[in-house]
């Protein structure tokens, strides 16, 4: 028998019988024998022939290569489909760094534009006469480190923070509860009004030699003077928000049955810790920058007293080491204070960002 018989009957089998030819699924498949040659439709024929035949044996969908590349769905495209989402990954938490990176960056561009003038501005600026009087940052940052190696600076500020921190929560636990009681009683806000205008409208630091005739020179007055100069802020921030809550909230705690002492409770309180907060945080700047002055007469401990102290016995680093300690502790303070509000005041944080 020929060759070309041969292909003949190969050919009339595959289209006449079910399942058969190069073409049909993995069950049936039939293929040339080996050494055939075919024909009717050339080598390239032949060839994709007995790729697409290979394809169905093997259950393959598509992945057929030809001359313009990988068809859709197949190997190429199936593996490189992980690495561009990984690149993708990638380049979103890049992205997100950046922009973390760019906003620390903005936010505390200023601080370091005025350490830096700090530390070359008096070389760059000023005669050596005057330079003495403002000493660049890094010898400042060495008369501390000189300080805090001989325990001043810690014994300034245990002094410093025991008086603050006491007059700070004697101005709290007085001005909070008064000023609920002058916002929720009209009657007790007409009669006290008055002499609150006045003390409210007298400096701190002009009575503090009031404060140190009647009650001495020592931790008495200093922890007097400071409560007085903190008191005022939590008290008048205490009266603004408990009168400021949403009159509809009261009318609706009162439609749902609630009595004074649980609307008190449950609406007017929550509803003025925030301003109540805001007098809280000016009250801790004031209760910092008052004891300093007051620790300035009269004191042997205490920033005030270093500052003083080291002013009028010429050790300029020092002095500017106090004065350095002194606006860090009150950064520090306002910081603390921001956070309380923050966890106190959640409920008003997530209904904002609703």
């Amino acid at each position: 028998m020929s060759t070309s018989t041969v292909n003949d009957e190969i050919i009339t089998t595959a289209a006449t019988e079910p399942g058969t030819g190069p073409v049909a699924g993995a069950a049936g498949t039939t293929t040339a024998p080996a050494g055939v040659a075919d024909h009717t439709g050339g080598g390239a024929g032949s060839a994709a022939s007995t790729q697409l035949a290979t394809a169905a044996a093997d259950g393959t969908p598509g992945g057929v290569t030809t001359a313009d590349g990988p068809t859709p769905g197949g190997p190429g495209e199936r593996a490189g489909a992980p690495a561009s989402s990984a690149g993708a990954s990638v380049r979103r938490v890049a992205g997100a760094i950046g922009r973390v990176s760019g906003r620390v960056l903005w936010s505390t561009g200023a601080i370091v534009l005025f350490l830096l003038l700090w530390e070359f501005g008096p070389g760059l600026f000023l005669d050596e006469a005057t330079r003495v009087f403002l000493p660049p940052l890094h010898e400042v940052l060495a008369a501390l480190g000189k300080l805090i190696e001989s325990g001043q600076w810690q014994e300034h500020v245990l002094a410093s923070l025991g008086r603050s921190v006491s007059g700070f929560a004697i101005a709290v636990g007085l001005g909070v509860p008064l000023g609920l009681l002058i916002a929720w009683y009209r009657g007790l806000d007409r009669f006290l009004n008055p002499l609150l205008e006045v003390f409210r409208n007298t400096a701190a630091l002009a009575l503090l030699p009031v404060f140190t005739l009647l009650l001495g020179i020592g931790e008495v007055s200093k922890i007097s003077i400071v409560a007085y100069a903190a008191f005022f802020p939590v008290l008048l921030n205490t009266i603004l928000g408990a009168r400021s809550v949403d009159p509809l909230l009261i009318r609706a705690a009162r439609t749902l049955g609630l009595g004074s002492g649980r609307l008190f409770l449950k609406v007017i309180l929550p509803s003025a810790v925030p301003t109540i907060f805001t007098g809280v945080r000016m009250a801790g700047t004031a209760s910092v920058l008052v004891l300093i002055a007051a620790e300035m007469v009269g004191a042997k401990a205490g920033f005030g007293y270093l500052i003083t102290n080291a002013q009028s016995s010429f050790l300029i680093p020092d002095m500017y080491a106090g004065i350095l300690t002194v606006a860090v502790l009150g950064f520090t303070v306002n910081y603390l204070l921001v956070a309380l509000e923050r966890h106190f005041s959640r409920w008003r944080l997530a209904e904002s960002s609703r």
